[in-house]
């Protein structure tokens, strides 16, 4: 079968589907690749790049004639009229939001498939460009506010002072508030985030921000993994601390959207009492945007100095990388519908996510498809489950089960502690007095170093583990010393001691060199 990748027609759209790298991965899934002419160009990919890695160029017309089409955009009407019956469409066709076009690529007898419907399970991560583009969108908006921000993002001290860091309210912890936290973290800012959901909490804080509690305004856990829209009680909680933070806030980065309609967040008081030179970055602007002074697509300053970015186009400002992303999805996706690499598409309607981002087949419409349940909670009652009371008692007796482990594990360490405890006296009282010194020693050794290690930053892992690496060699070779000793016990000692401190320091190089590749520019 032939895929075609074309040039995307939409205006300012710097995107293409496909990368030379990544058409070098189709082709090895037996797919043929025709590139239409310049599709690549925006994104800095040349014709010639695309015909080095195996794809050959073509018009238009041959292009959308293909078998398959990957596309970023779903088709305008005169393209849509290129494909052909039983052809495959895949692109961010927005079904929910364009019932018409649905209509359309059911008369044409089209398969269509949507990569912005990927059903929200682990395993289909790995297709959701939604996640991409959040991703880049979230790591473009701090770039975007630093520009525009007149001082430094992390604190500084100089001989002629020192400057506090920047203040940064991120508003959603999803895919693209998690990006834009940690971008902005990993440039010092101090950063403060909120979402709705409660389990986000955790995944806020592990991307170093502050979790701003605001328990009236949350809602219980998620059983799809996205927020709802909030009740009137939860929206007058979150305007109040919305209005606390975006006051003492530098820099305000709102991402929040409620199926595809951004919720007003940030209202003109709210901007009005932040300071002047403040920024606010609103990546739901495509959805009419959270603060009420956004002007989609465009740069906006207000009265008191604030200004305001509605970019939509903020992936397509790393058109390369973005790409490239956009194309790994895609790759991902025929990997799974080709499970042969003999160039077939084949269509499993029974496989969940392929059935997710099914809308037309055949002149059928698929859309909307059925729920998935995903693991953000769990199942609900479908009315064929076990009753209350078997519930109860199930959940009484995994209750009783864990109580039980839960005892046998503190007895297990009771028992522990106090044989240590009385080994430990007998040794002080019987031991040699040289055995007194070494034991203050070793104590002291353990619970300096239990301090030390549990409040280093994560940032320090590596160069922890490179020390420790040192340690380990001053072992091996106190070790290799003893080696021989006329007294055996100390011989079977030194022994293991070399052993440990071998696999020790070869182990810890190995994961340090892997480590440091990460951050390797030709890794």
């Amino acid at each position: 079968m032939r895929i075609g990748v074309p040039r995307e027609s939409r205006e300012g759209q710097r995107l293409v589907a496909a990368t030379p790298a990544t058409v070098a991965k189709l082709r090895k899934l037996g797919y043929d690749v025709v590139i239409e002419h310049d599709a690549g160009a925006a994104a800095n990919f040349s014709d010639a790049a695309y015909v080095e890695a195996g794809a050959t160029t073509a018009p238009t017309a041959e292009v959308w004639g293909s078998d398959v089409v990957v596309a970023v955009d779903a088709p305008d009407a005169g393209r849509l009229d290129l494909l052909k019956p039983g052809a495959v469409l895949v692109a961010q066709l927005f079904p929910g939001a364009n019932p018409d076009a649905v209509q359309a690529y059911a008369d044409r007898q089209v398969t269509a498939m949507a990569l912005d419907a990927v059903p929200r399970i682990s395993r289909a991560q790995a297709l959701d460009t939604l996640s991409t583009m959040s991703n880049v969108s979230g790591y473009r908006a701090v770039i975007e506010a630093a520009a525009e921000f007149q001082g430094m993002f992390t604190g500084q001290v100089t001989a002629a002072g020192k400057t506090p860091p920047a203040t940064v309210f991120v508003i959603g912890g999803g895919v693209a508030g998690l990006a834009a936290i940690g971008t902005a973290s990993s440039l010092g800012a101090d950063v403060r985030a909120f979402d709705v959901r409660p389990e986000a909490g955790e995944q806020i804080e592990s991307m170093g921000a502050t979790f701003v509690q605001a328990e009236a305004a949350q809602q219980e856990v998620s059983s799809d993994g996205y927020a709802r829209e909030l009740t009137a009680d939860q929206e007058a909680a979150t305007a109040r601390m919305y209005a606390q933070e975006t006051a003492r806030a530098d820099i305000v980065i709102t991402t929040a959207l409620v199926r595809g309609k951004a919720p007003r967040t940030i209202t003109n008081e709210m901007i009005a009492a932040m300071k002047p030179g403040s920024v606010i970055v609103d990546l739901a602007a495509s959805g009419g945007g959270n603060a009420e002074a956004t002007v989609p697509g465009e740069r906006a300053v207000t009265e008191n100095g604030v200004v305001v970015l509605g970019y939509t186009d903020l992936p397509g400002r790393m058109p390369a990388q973005t790409s490239q992303l956009y194309g790994t999805n895609i790759v991902n996706l025929l990997t799974l519908l080709t499970p042969g690499k003999d160039g077939t598409l084949v269509l499993d309607l029974e496989d969940p996510v392929q059935r997710g981002m099914t809308v037309t087949r055949s002149g059928e419409t698929l859309w909307p498809p059925p729920p998935v349940q995903v693991s953000a909670a769990p199942a609900a009652d479908l009315g064929a489950g076990p009753t209350p009371a078997a519930q109860t008692a199930a959940l009484a007796a995994t209750a009783a089960d864990a109580a039980a482990k839960a005892q046998l594990r503190r007895r297990r360490l009771t028992f522990g502690g106090a044989l240590a405890a009385v080994l430990v006296i007998l040794g002080l009282t019987y031991g040699p007095p040289s055995f007194l010194g070494h034991f203050t020693v070793f104590a002291l050794s353990v619970v300096i170093g239990f301090y030390v290690i549990s409040n280093v930053s994560h940032s320090l892992h590596t160069p922890l583990m490179a020390q420790t690496n040192a340690i380990s060699g001053i072992i091996l070779v106190g070790a290799m010393l003893q080696l021989g000793n006329a007294n055996l016990a100390v011989t079977i000692l030194a022994f293991v001691a070399a052993t440990v401190a071998s696999i020790n320091i070869f182990g810890g190089f190995l994961v340090s060199r892997r480590m440091i590749a990460m951050f390797r520019k030709d890794a």
